[in-house]
C-alpha cells in the first residue's frame, strides 16, 4: 500500500476522544516526533506525554495470572474449532466492570498465594514427622537436657558401625556414661547418650571418632509421639484450609468471562497508553506524527473534521523509505501468501510486492509435489471446515486459504497423475478380485513410469519461474532509470537462452542454418554479459570481473535450475511411499487368497497408519521445499527485503475480537 506521512495537532481536551476514534479504525501508526520538536529551543515549549502504561501492564499481568489459575483449578472445556466471541469496538473501550474484575483477580491470586504458603507449611510439618519417627518410642521429652549432675544427648550412628564396639570405647572414656538404643533403619542407629556432665566432653570426643551426629530437634517440647500427633493435626487443618482456598478460587470461576473481557479492555488501554507516550504537547495542545495508508486519507479527513484539530499529509521522501511501514494489499487469492512472506521478510517500501507473483507458482509447485487426489480432498475439507467454524482472520485466515488452494492444486495434479491415496483403488479392486485385469486410474503422466519427463518438466517450470523473477527485476531497473543494468544483466541472459534454443534444435535435427543462427545469438549474449560485468571496472579488473561473471552465471544458473528437480523427487517419493503402504496393507488378503473380514481389518489399519504418516510428512516437506524455491531461487532475482511491518493503533485482543465493519 502507498503510505503517507501524517502530522496532527489537536486540543488537549479532545485527545482521548480522537485516540478512541483512531483505535477503532486501526489505520494510523504513531511514530516519534520529528527532530524539530526535540531541538533545544523547542524543549521548553513542549513536553512528552505520560501515561499509566506501567500500571496497566501490571493489571494485565494480574488478570492473566488469575485466568491461568482458573484454568488450573476450574478448567472449562472449550468447543473444538469454535470462533472467538465478536464484540462491538465500543465494548472494548468501555471501562465499566474493570474494577470488579480486578478485585476478582486479586481474590484469586490472593487465594493462590495462601495455597503456596500452606504448601510450604505442609512440607515443614511432613519434615518434622519424618525427622521424629525414629524417636517415636522414646518416652522422654525432646527438650530434656538432663539433671543437675547428668546430661542427655540424642543422636545417630552409621548402621555399619558395631554398637558393641562403641559401648566398649565409651566405657573406657568414662565409667559414668551409657548409650541407649532407641531404633534403627538401613542407614542409621538412633541412640541416646546419658553421662555425667563433667564427662560430656570426653564422651563426645569418643563418639565423634565413630561418626556420631547429634539430632537437630531444638525448639520441640514433649515426647516425639506427642510432636508427631501435633504435626498430623496441623496437616489436617492445613488440608482443610487449602481445600477452602481452592474452593474459593473455583467459586470465582463465574467471573471467567468478565476477566477475559477485562483483559481485552486493558489490552486496548495499553495500546492507547503506548500511543500517548509518543505525543508531545503544551498545556492546551498536542501534536502527533505517524503513517497512514493513502487510500484511507479521505476517511480520516472526515474524522478530523469533527474535532478541533489541524493536520497535514505528504508522500514520504525517498530517503525516508527505510522508516516507512509496509502493509501488503491482497485479494482473496494472494492473501494466502502472507503466511509465506511473513516467514521470510516483508518487501522494502517502494519495491515489488512478491505475493501476486509468487502465489501461482507456490500453489502449482505444492500441488505437483503432493499430487494425490485423496490428500487434496483432506486438505480442502480441513480448510473449509476450519474457515466455516473458526471464522479465522489475519495469519490464521492466510493459513486456511493456503491449505485450501494447496489442496485444490494437489487434487488436480493427483487427477493428472492418477493418484488417489497412492494406488489404493487398484489394490482394493485386486484384493476383492485377484483375477481382475483393471490397471488402475488413468493418468496423463506418472512420476513412477514417466520420471524422466517429470524431471524435465520440473526444470522447465523452474526456468519459467526464474525468468519471471528476472522480468520483474528488469522492469524495476528500467523504472529506476537503470535500463542499461537491466539490458546487460537480465537482457544478456535472455539473449543466451534465445540462442541456445535454435542451437540445440540444429544439433538434434542436423539443421546447419539453425545451428549457425543459434551460435551467433549465443555468442552475442555472452559478449553482452561479459561487457556488462566489466563496464564499471578498470584495467585488470575488467578481466577478473569477466571471469567471475562467467563462473557465477554458469554455476548459479545450473544450481538454480537443478534445484527444481526436488519437485519431481517429492512427487515420486510421496507416490512410492503411498504405494508401498498400500501393498503392505493388501498382503494379508493376498496371503489368505481372499478378502475375509480379518484381511479387510488389517488392510484398514495398515492403510490408515501408513497414509497418516505419509500425509503428515508430505504436508510439511512439500511446504518447506516449496518455500525454499520461492525464497532462495525466485526472490534472489528481484526481491528487496527489510520492510518494516505496519502496526497501527488498533484494538488488539486475546479472547474476544472486534466485529468487522
Amino acid at each position: 500500500m502507498k503510505m503517507k506521512r501524517l502530522r496532527l495537532m489537536v486540543v488537549r481536551s479532545e485527545k482521548d476522544r480522537l485516540l478512541r476514534e483512531l483505535i477503532k479504525r486501526g489505520c494510523v501508526e504513531f511514530s516519534e516526533i520529528g527532530d524539530q520538536l526535540r531541538e533545544e529551543e523547542a524543549q521548553h515549549l513542549v513536553t512528552r506525554e505520560s501515561s499509566a502504561l506501567t500500571a496497566l501492564k501490571s493489571q494485565q499481568a494480574e488478570l492473566s495470572k488469575a485466568l491461568s489459575l482458573l484454568d488450573k483449578y476450574a478448567p472449562k472445556k472449550s468447543k473444538l474449532l469454535s470462533a472467538p466471541q465478536e464484540l462491538d469496538g465500543e465494548q472494548f473501550l468501555d471501562e465499566s466492570g474493570i474494577g470488579s474484575a480486578l478485585r476478582a483477580a486479586e481474590s484469586i491470586t490472593g487465594q493462590d498465594e495462601r495455597i503456596k504458603r500452606i504448601n510450604a507449611e505442609e512440607s515443614r510439618q511432613r519434615g518434622i514427622i519424618e525427622s521424629l519417627q525414629p524417636w517415636e518410642s522414646l518416652e522422654l521429652s525432646l527438650d530434656t537436657e538432663g539433671t543437675k549432675t547428668s546430661t542427655v544427648v540424642l543422636g545417630s550412628l552409621s548402621a555399619r558401625i558395631s554398637l558393641d564396639q562403641v559401648d566398649a570405647a565409651l566405657a573406657q572414656a568414662s565409667e559414668e556414661a551409657e548409650l541407649f538404643r532407641i531404633s534403627s533403619d538401613k542407614g542409621q542407629n538412633y541412640v541416646v547418650l546419658v553421662c555425667a556432665r563433667e564427662a560430656l566432653a570426653s564422651c563426645q570426643e569418643c563418639l565423634r571418632t565413630f561418626g556420631f551426629t547429634a539430632a537437630a530437634l531444638s525448639g520441640m517440647s514433649g515426647t516425639a509421639r506427642e510432636c508427631i500427633f501435633n504435626a498430623k493435626e496441623a496437616l489436617t487443618d492445613l488440608a482443610k484450609e487449602k481445600a477452602g482456598c481452592e474452593s474459593a478460587i473455583v467459586d470465582e470461576s463465574i467471573h471467567r468471562d468478565d476477566l477475559k473481557l477485562c483483559y481485552d479492555r486493558i489490552s486496548t488501554q495499553i495500546a492507547l497508553a503506548e500511543a500517548e507516550e509518543l505525543l508531545y504537547g503544551t498545556e492546551t495542545t498536542l501534536v502527533m506524527e505517524g503513517w497512514m495508508p493513502a487510500e484511507r486519507e479521505e476517511e480520516l479527513a472526515a474524522v478530523f473534521e469533527r474535532y478541533h484539530c489541524a493536520w497535514e499529509t505528504r508522500d514520504p521522501e525517498e530517503d525516508e523509505y527505510p522508516q516507512v511501514p509496509v502493509q501488503l494489499k491482497n485479494n482473496t487469492f494472494t492473501n494466502s501468501m502472507n503466511m509465506v512472506i511473513n516467514m521470510y521478510s516483508l518487501p522494502a517500501y517502494g519495491t515489488v510486492d512478491a505475493n501476486p507473483l509468487m502465489a501461482p507458482f507456490f500453489i502449482l509447485f505444492y500441488g505437483l509435489m503432493m499430487a494425490d487426489m485423496g490428500y487434496g480432498l483432506i486438505m480442502i475439507a480441513a480448510a473449509l471446515v476450519a474457515m466455516a467454524m473458526i471464522k479465522p482472520r489475519g495469519g490464521s485466515l492466510a493459513f486456511c486459504q493456503l491449505l485450501l488452494y494447496g489442496g485444490i492444486s494437489t487434487f488436480i495434479m493427483g487427477a493428472l497423475t492418477g493418484g488417489f491415496f497412492g494406488d489404493a483403488p487398484y489394490q482394493i479392486v485386486h484384493m476383492i478380485n485377484p483375477n481382475s485385469t483393471w490397471q488402475g486410474l488413468p493418468y496423463l503422466f506418472s512420476p513412477v513410469y514417466n520420471s524422466n519427463e517429470v524431471l524435465y518438466g520440473s526444470m522447465v517450470l523452474g526456468l519459467i519461474h526464474l525468468i519471471t523473477g528476472m522480468i520483474v527485476s528488469f522492469v524495476q531497473k528500467a523504472k529506476a532509470g537503470n535500463l542499461a543494468d537491466g539490458i546487460f544483466e537480465e537482457g544478456s541472459i535472455w539473449v543466451i537462452f534465445i540462442g541456445a534454443v535454435p542451437l540445440a534444435l540444429g544439433i538434434v535435427l542436423g539443421q546447419g542454418v539453425a545451428k549457425t543462427l543459434g551460435l551467433v545469438i549465443l555468442v552475442l549474449g555472452v559478449l553482452m554479459l561479459l561487457f556488462g560485468a566489466g563496464r564499471h571496472s578498470k584495467g585488470f579488473g575488467k578481466i577478473t570481473a569477466a571471469f567471475g561473471c562467467i563462473y557465477n552465471t554458469l554455476t548459479g544458473w545450473f544450481g538454480d535450475i537443478l534445484s527444481y528437480s526436488r519437485i519431481m523427487a517429492l512427487m515420486l517419493a510421496g507416490g512410492v511411499v503411498a504405494q508401498v503402504f498400500n501393498t503392505i496393507a493388501a498382503m494379508p488378503a493376498q496371503s489368505l487368497g481372499a478378502a475375509n473380514p480379518l484381511a479387510i481389518l488389517a488392510f484398514i489399519l495398515i492403510f490408515l497408519i501408513g497414509h497418516v504418516l505419509n500425509f503428515g510428512l508430505n504436508l510439511l516437506g512439500c511446504f518447506v521445499h516449496d518455500l525454499r524455491l520461492q525464497c532462495l531461487e525466485f526472490f534472489g532475482k528481484f526481491f528487496v527485503d527489510g520492510g518494516k511491518p505496519f502496526r497501527p493503533l488498533r484494538i488488539s485482543t486475546r479472547y474476544a475480537r472486534p466485529k468487522e465493519s
